[in-house]
């Protein structure tokens, strides 16, 4: 049984605006002694994941649907009273700007003896000795004397490994690190990954790494899970994630790290900004971003296909291959005869579609309707003849700027350039 199980998770901030779906249908195991990390750009819900996992959700969030497993006990529900018995003691989180997470009124001491006491059946004595004993532990020197200093007398990597060290006093049995390294410069950030490393394998706790860097995530983790708009795209070992990616969205992440091989050519990073988690797409939430969408990819959302043992993606571009325009046409539909999702049959129209692009002219952007297969276009009336293109019928030569108001004479050379006269 693995240390926690996670199942079609569902959380949900309702606001003003409406309900922002956070994380939709999330499911993933932990098992002891491994490390999971948790990537995607910002807002694409993995942060909340776990804070749904801890149960620390602001007021205006709550978990829908969905089961959180803890070494076999239900999260979900389990009520206050239960999982102050969990967090801090079995399950510690680390947060994104220690500066934030630490009282700048308490010195370091009383907050980490604090946690100690909290969770702990020790008195003040043995509690002192083991925050001692943690500080130490994190390579903070002279941790004696740092026990009566404030979070405003330490750098930021040295706040950072108070956190850590508060984190781990009471030894937990998950560690959940909320983007611990983006605060730091490259040298602390190398230290701290290999700090967090070295105590993974010394107290053989299980880790979930929450970043944005894959870099953090090829050093540290066994598996990824890749999320984008509140759900996993992509899910496998961090071998098969950085050598054989099967979603669009995970390429795009790769193809923007910087490697020896692109060095001294400008890097291709995603276009586009993330969809509104207020008005979710019927289909896949990248396909207005991705370069190889195809229409299927705008009307149906792919569930997670399984690519090999240790590898499930949710893209269409996975089952394509399989199908042929020379099969569309059979009354059944042509089926997945090799490759992930085997057996699957499909009906013509839909593998038709699938084998489809959309139109490379279409908007991809948020907020702009993307039209479904069948719309008619803009340019078609109701009768289905193309209407005149702008400017049909015109007189050649014509000047394009005597249907315009003439407001100002300074303006006589953009319109001369507009209606095809101007040398620009």
């Amino acid at each position: 049984m693995a240390l926690l199980e996670v199942r079609d998770l569902h959380t949900s901030f309702f606001t003003p605006a409406g309900e922002v779906k956070a994380v939709n249908g999330v499911s993933f195991n932990l098992e002891r002694r491994k490390v999971l990390g948790i990537v995607g750009e910002s807002g694409s819900g993995k942060s909340v994941t776990a804070y749904s996992v801890m149960q620390i959700l602001e007021s205006t969030g709550k978990i829908v649907s969905g089961s959180v497993k803890f070494d076999g006990q239900e999260l979900v529900g389990a009520g206050e009273r239960a999982m102050k018995k969990i967090r801090g003691n079995r399950i510690s989180i680390i947060f994104q700007d220690p500066m934030t997470s630490l009282n700048p009124t308490y010195t370091i001491g009383r907050q980490l003896m604090e946690a100690i006491l909290l969770h702990t059946n020790r008195n003040r004595r043995q509690a002192r000795e083991r925050a001692v004993e943690m500080l130490r532990l994190v390579n903070i020197n002279e941790p004696e004397k740092r026990m009566r200093q404030y979070p405003f007398e330490f750098s930021g990597g040295m706040r950072q490994r108070i956190m850590i060290a508060m984190a781990l006093a009471c030894e937990p049995d998950i560690l959940i690190a909320d983007e611990p390294t983006t605060a730091l410069d490259v040298t602390i950030q190398a230290q701290i990954l290999e700090l967090m490393k070295s105590l993974q394998e010394e107290l053989g706790m299980a880790i979930i790494m929450i970043t944005h860097d894959l870099g953090v995530v090829a050093q540290l983790c066994d598996e990824v899970i890749v999320m984008y708009a509140g759900s996993i795209c992509e899910q496998g070992t961090a071998d098969e994630i950085f050598y054989n990616p099967k979603h669009e969205y995970t390429k795009g992440l790769l193809r923007s790290i910087p490697t020896a091989d692109t060095a001294g050519r400008r890097l291709k990073p995603i276009s586009g900004t993330p969809i509104d988690l207020l008005n979710m797409p019927k289909g896949c939430p990248f396909a207005p971003r991705c370069d190889n969408a195809m229409k299927i990819c705008l009307r149906e959302r792919c569930e997670r296909t399984r690519i090999n043992e240790d590898h499930q993606a949710a893209c269409w571009m996975n089952k394509k291959p399989s199908l042929t325009l020379d099969s569309v046409g059979r009354a059944d539909g042509p089926s997945l005869t090799d490759g992930p999702g085997a057996g699957v049959m499909f009906p013509g129209p839909f593998a038709a579609d699938l084998l489809e692009t959309p139109d490379r002219e279409t908007p991809r952007t948020r907020g702009r309707v993307v039209p479904m297969p069948g719309d008619v276009p803009a340019d078609v009336n109701n009768s289905g003849a193309e209407l005149p293109a702008p400017g049909a019928g015109q007189a050649p030569g014509a000047d394009s700027t005597e249907s315009m108001n003439n407001t100002s004479q300074t303006d006589s050379g953009l319109n001369h350039a507009e209606g095809g006269g101007g040398d620009d």
